[in-house]
């Protein structure tokens, strides 16, 4: 049923607009190392993901499950990003022991990244200028989240792709395989596209690529488990904005956020299980 929904005919603005926000974003990305204009343009393709993706997400919703409640769409998020968490530090502890030149580089990034925010002194230190520090710094890791339209998109044109090139086993309902196919695409892509805008060694490419490809195959899981565009996409923005705090304001946020989402998650959970013996009570 997923994929019949994700591979329904696309309108020809459509389909460009698709093509746009993937394609188009790759060939942009890899101009910003180049220009600041292509940084802008990026931008700007990014925030019409949102207008795409609003446009896109129904077709992966699990339409025969019904709506589901506030409560039910906050544990999804809750579970989601608590997953995402757990895969992302095991990710990190791999890439640390089998990526060294990558950690390396990734540690003089954040400490360039936050040079910034230490070294202001205290003429300039004015609230405003820390507004504009933290919030280009919202900004960036909101649109960063919007990247999962990217996925979403692409996931969409691999399957439209299989489904012409392979009709007969399209036709005879095997087409799982192309799920996984599109998965694997897109993560690949993911970890290609975070060393697109920079030129680096070869060491330094390779772990990039595989740990955020591991990472881009999390997030792609989670798109499919969840059936919401708009869950991964936050879940996306979050992990990214609370990183952003780690390295800048509070040391542990992202592991405080996760504490407290595993929180919520448990409470949430006992909830909705309340909720559910008292509908199984009251139908007795």
């Amino acid at each position: 049923m997923m994929t019949t929904n994700l591979t329904k005919p696309l309108s020809k603005k459509m389909l460009a607009a698709i093509l746009v926000i993937t394609l188009g974003a790759e060939i942009v990305l890899y101009f910003m190392r180049y220009t600041y204009l292509a940084g802008t343009l990026y931008d700007a393709i990014m925030v019409s993901s949102f207008f795409i993706g609003w446009k896109l997400h129904h077709r992966i919703v699990d339409a025969t499950s019904g709506r589901p409640t506030s409560r039910q769409r906050a544990l999804q998020f809750t579970g989601a990003f608590l997953v995402f968490f757990i895969g992302s530090t095991i990710i990190n502890i791999y890439s640390n022991l089998a990526f060294p030149a990558f950690n390396k580089n990734y540690d003089q990034y954040v400490q360039v990244y936050t040079d910034p925010q230490t070294t202001i002194d205290e003429a300039t230190s004015t609230f405003f200028s820390m507004i504009d520090s933290v919030g280009s710094d919202l900004y960036n890791d909101t649109l960063a989240g919007l990247e999962e339209v990217w996925r979403l998109g692409y996931i969409i044109l691999v399957l439209i792709v299989c489904k012409k090139i392979f009709p007969r086993r399209w036709e005879n309902g095997s087409r799982d395989i192309f799920i996984l196919f599109a998965l694997f695409f897109t993560s690949i892509l993911f970890g290609i596209d975070h060393t697109l805008d920079t030129v680096q060694t070869w060491p330094v490419r390779i772990g990039a690529i595989v740990t955020f490809a591991n990472m881009g195959l999390i997030l792609g899981l989670i798109l499919l488990w969840t059936r919401s565009l708009w869950v991964t996409v936050i879940v996306h923005s979050v992990y990214d904005i609370t990183t952003t705090l780690s390295w800048n304001y509070f040391h542990y946020a992202v592991e405080t956020f996760a504490l407290a989402a595993f929180i919520l998650h448990i409470i949430l959970l006992k909830f909705e299980k309340t909720q559910q013996s008292q509908s199984i009570e009251l139908t007795d």
